[in-house]
């Protein structure tokens, strides 16, 4: 029988965590002398109550580390009980009319999606604004930490092929855990710290540069205005461009680098392959307006640059409306965003390193029918590619898109106009952000969306940000019998 108590106890210690965390909004709120204080309170109360219990009632289950098995169940369960959690702030404190948007927004946030059904972020209480930045960049952390230490073990869409490069756990999880967080936890603040006080030489005021760093590194999106980044056009938008794109590249190079070697970024094939394609897709759409439109050409390029960009490695600003560009701009920026960014970093999608596998894949499969008795030995970034991550990485393709193209049908039938839709569907499953249609907001939100549709939302969000598969297994009776 399935040893629930490891999963139940790190679980714990997290929403105690959580519960912790939440008495910094609400000394935000209260320094700024608005009542949403109270709520923070009651939320954070609340929440560490439930976590210190959990912890404390299991505190002797780690002894024996996690199994193959709990680190399955531990990794789908972070990202439903620590949202639900997250959302109480919003539901005490009359932020939402109901439990859906709470429970959305908080969703959005900690898989770093970006959509919103909030309205009127400029007026709302800083403390909320600081929660949903907070949530995103909690979301940000965690995902990676599941993509070094979770997913290669647990042979997810083809990660087995980092696991001894992200320090291979030897069959168990929990061992390298502490090393592996506390190293990426340093590379992760410092990135925040130097973005922050980036874009406050760059004129941002201190609340909005700490907000936008936390969702820029975290390739969250949340922005503390309903203008999203239209507010701060100029250099600010080439600044982030920059950690934009640090924070959509391997995290475990950055670990490499800050000891000390070089070698790996600089050779690493994923790395230049994302650059590459960004460039590629700049490059054209800049080509394209110049050819259709008569904007200043420096206007077109900075544009064209930061809403690429930003929906490439997922985060989800906008500092215009890409629709507003024609149809071949619109599908170029779909397109990135189903390519995503780079394993092990805070980007989403399907990333880079399996789009590299699937042609790899492809250019094998093409040499076999010209010489079908050449042995054709398949390799990237000079490791060997076994038939397991080929496979892997295939189904992971395939269920992909399979699961876009079922909620884009399910959110038409609740109502949805289709390009609306699709989109939901695009931005759900991808964790990009914007979503485009007639039914969106003109901040962006999807306050009006029905209520069934920002379920499937939320359940898109959720499985995209798991990489789908993590999800799926937990269905199979035969993994609960073990």
């Amino acid at each position: 029988m399935l040893d629930l108590r490891p999963v139940f106890h790190i679980l714990g210690l997290l929403a105690l965590t959580l519960g912790v965390l939440m008495l910094i909004p609400a000394a935000v709120d209260w320094q700024a002398g608005n009542d949403n204080w109270q709520a923070f309170i009651r939320a954070s109360f609340l929440v560490s109550l439930i976590g210190g219990i959990a912890a404390l009632a299991t505190r002797e289950a780690l002894a024996d580390g996690l199994g193959r098995r709990q680190s399955f169940l531990l990794t789908a369960s972070l990202w439903a009980v620590l949202p639900t959690l997250g959302a109480l702030p919003f539901v005490m404190g009359g932020i939402v009319d109901n439990a859906t948007d709470a429970l959305f927004e908080a969703v959005s946030g900690m898989t770093t999606t970006g959509t919103t059904v909030l309205t009127g972020l400029d007026d709302m209480p800083p403390g909320v604004l600081v929660w949903r930045s907070m949530l995103q960049w909690l979301g940000g952390l965690g995902i990676v930490i599941v993509a070094l230490v979770f997913l290669p073990v647990l042979r997810v869409g083809g990660m087995q092929h980092f696991q001894a490069e992200a320090f291979d756990t030897m069959g168990k999880v929990l061992p390298r855990v502490y090393d592996i967080s506390m190293g990426l936890l340093q590379v992760y603040i410092g990135l925040t710290v130097a973005a922050t006080v980036s874009y406050l030489a760059y004129g941002m005021s201190g609340f909005d540069a700490i907000n936008h760093a936390m969702t820029t590194i975290a390739t969250g999106g949340f922005s503390t205005t309903d203008q999203s980044f239209a507010k701060f056009t100029g250099p600010l938008e080439y600044v982030s461009v920059l950690y934009m794109l640090l924070a959509g590249l391997p995290f475990i190079r950055f670990i490499q680098l800050v000891g000390g070697s070089w070698q790996p970024f600089l050779r690493d094939v994923q790395v230049r392959a994302f650059l590459r394609w960004a460039a590629y897709a700049v490059v054209a759409i800049i080509l394209y307006r110049l050819a259709t439109s008569d904007g200043h050409p420096l206007d077109i390029l900075r544009g064209t640059l930061f809403n690429v960009v930003t929906l490439m490695t997922g985060t989800g600003y906008g500092s215009e409306d890409v629709s507003d560009w024609g149809d071949f701009p619109l599908l170029v920026v779909v397109l990135m965003g189903f390519i995503g960014a780079c394993t092990a970093s805070t980007g989403c999608s399907l990333k880079v390193f399996r789009y590299l596998v699937l042609f790899e894949a492809i250019r094998g499969q093409m040499q076999r029918l010209r010489r079908p008795s050449q042995i054709v030995a398949l390799r990237l970034d000079g490791k060997r590619l076994e038939p397991d991550v080929i496979s892997s990485v295939i189904v992971m393709f395939t269920v992909f898109v399979a699961s876009f193209m079922a909620l884009a049908v399910a959110l038409s039938l609740t109502g949805l106009e289709l390009r609306t839709a699709i989109t939901a569907a695009w931005t759900s499953i991808c964790n990009v952000g914007p979503v485009f249609g007639p039914e969106v907001t003109d901040s962006g939100a999807v306050t009006e969306f029905p209520l069934a549709a920002k379920w499937l939302m939320i359940i898109g969000m959720y499985v995209g940000r798991l990489e789908i598969l993590t999800v799926l297994v937990l269905l199979l009776p035969r993994f609960w019998r073990g």
